[in-house]
């Protein structure tokens, strides 16, 4: 079974700071990541920049589009390429059959503001407290939603990059 994290960072750059962490974790055997991308939001910016982190993952990743999509809801803005318009509620609710509910998009978009980070990872194997422990000096707070495999099945069908 694969979880969404987020780690919400009080800083811009703090998830980008944190991104090294992850790869250590992974290289370290503490977590697998299947597939990972940031957020920065400057304090004087109208919009977050975003990144795929596809140096942390392998064959199996669910690519730019999921982000895309994701981010497009969180935000309510375009990103990575993918234009989201008036299906933005009918996309949202397709969301929620993979697992990812209203809820927690809700929850990051309150939280993720101007002036923030956060890294957005799916993973499974993780050794909890190490990983925890790991994040402890970035002042992050964890926001997750656990995926059942189903759901994880039907998020990689729907989004698993050729």
């Amino acid at each position: 079974m694969a979880t969404l994290t987020v780690w919400k960072f009080p800083t811009a750059s703090g998830a980008d700071d944190a991104v090294r962490t992850l790869e250590q974790l992974q290289s370290q055997e503490l977590i697998k990541v299947q597939d990972a991308a940031m957020v920065s939001w400057p304090a004087d910016k109208k919009k977050p920049r975003t990144r795929q982190l596809s140096s942390l993952t392998g064959a199996g990743a669910l690519g730019g589009a999921f982000w895309g999509l994701l981010f497009g809801l969180i935000f309510l803005v375009p990103i990575l390429g993918m234009a989201i318009g008036a299906a933005a509620g009918a996309i949202g609710g397709s969301m929620a059959n993979v697992g990812i509910d209203e809820n927690f998009i809700k929850r990051v978009r309150e939280q993720v503001t101007p002036g923030t980070s956060a890294l957005f990872a799916l993973t499974s194997d993780a050794v909890v407290e190490r990983v925890r422990e790991a994040f402890g000096d970035f002042q992050a707070e964890l926001l997750e939603t656990n995926l059942s495999a189903e759901d994880e099945d039907r998020l990689r069908e729907a989004f698993a990059e050729e």
